[in-house]
């Protein structure tokens, strides 16, 4: 486990792919640099919002090799090595780790609406994967895994399970969890995190979220939101908030993960926001009014490229 906790703005990086639908390196090279540049604290690769589900296994160490190798150790990597199979993400976790990652994310195993793995299951799952590793281990509850996880049981799962430490929270009402999780499991909760796009990020600190994992695009807002709160100035962190919420609010509600790469683009950071089929384009007319929300902030990404 780190010796010191791992805190701030770690925002997903987008995969990054041309306009053929390849791995495009340059362009996740200079994505990354970006992000760095805009002041994150860390970044994570291969999560939900990089498209890791549109990946072939060989894609994946290819962009897991490629980002570690060009980050070089600048700030932490997390890598999400989730999959059903224990086997498989041990595997992958214990790949993750001997390639440089700092941290792995993790969703419980699921698959569709009727394969439910349950709380025995779910926790040999974890013990087995934190047995193959020596970092830490964030679990990720988002509603995608369609897996309840109560707060009693993450608090459990962070005392029992030696590598378990960090989560991230994304269902409703996650202020209210993680603050019942930091009551159940005091010193065994290294990171309670905040997540989705940063939507609830002010009632996340609030409840004592010491990160936040958002989109790409934008670190340099995050920050300031997180920076001020941080260093006690809740007043200035929530004017901040107030500034960046219909940008948070536009990528969160009508944009997705798509919203990175189309600001990415905009900014000439990358040469195109493709995504991969079946995922569909962003319509133009929400491209319009992303960037036009954008544009009132003038945030980095708009500017770096260029």
């Amino acid at each position: 486990m780190a010796v010191q906790p791992y805190r701030g703005v770690f925002p997903v990086a987008p995969t990054i792919f041309d306009q053929h639908g390849a791995l495009d390196l340059d362009g996740q090279k200079r994505a990354i640099d970006f992000m760095i540049d805009a002041g994150s604290d860390g970044i994570c690769i291969l999560a939900n919002f990089s498209e890791q589900f549109v990946l072939t296994d060989q894609e994946r160490t290819i962009v897991q090799q490629t980002v570690l190798d060009h980050v070089a150790g600048r700030v932490p990597v997390i890598v999400t090595t989730t999959h059903f199979s224990t086997e498989i993400c041990a595997q992958r976790s214990r790949a993750a780790q001997d390639a440089g990652a700092a941290m792995v994310m993790i969703m419980p195993p699921y698959h569709g609406a009727t394969i439910r793995i349950d709380e025995t299951g779910i926790g040999q799952f974890f013990q087995r994967v934190s047995d193959a590793i020596d970092i830490p281990i964030m679990i990720q509850d988002a509603p995608v895994s369609g897996t309840a996880l109560s707060a009693d049981f993450l608090a459990r799962l962070a005392r029992q399970v030696e590598h378990v430490s960090y989560f991230k929270i994304e269902t409703p009402q996650a202020a209210a969890k993680l603050r019942k999780l930091i009551e159940l499991g005091g010193d065994a909760i290294v990171g309670p995190w905040d997540g989705e796009e940063a939507i609830t990020l002010m009632a996340d600190l609030d409840a004592g979220a010491t990160g936040a994992m958002t989109g790409g695009a934008y670190p340099d807002g995050i920050r300031g939101i997180v920076n001020a709160y941080r260093d006690g100035d809740q007043e200035k962190a929530a004017e901040v908030y107030q500034q960046w919420l219909p940008l948070i609010n536009y990528e969160n509600r009508q944009c997705g993960l798509a919203a990175c790469k189309t600001l990415m683009q905009a900014g000439g950071i990358i040469r195109s926001d493709a995504v991969r089929h079946p995922l569909a384009p962003m319509h133009p007319a929400t491209r319009d009014g992303l960037l036009k929300i954008a544009r009132r902030l003038d945030p980095l990404v708009l500017r770096w490229g260029k």
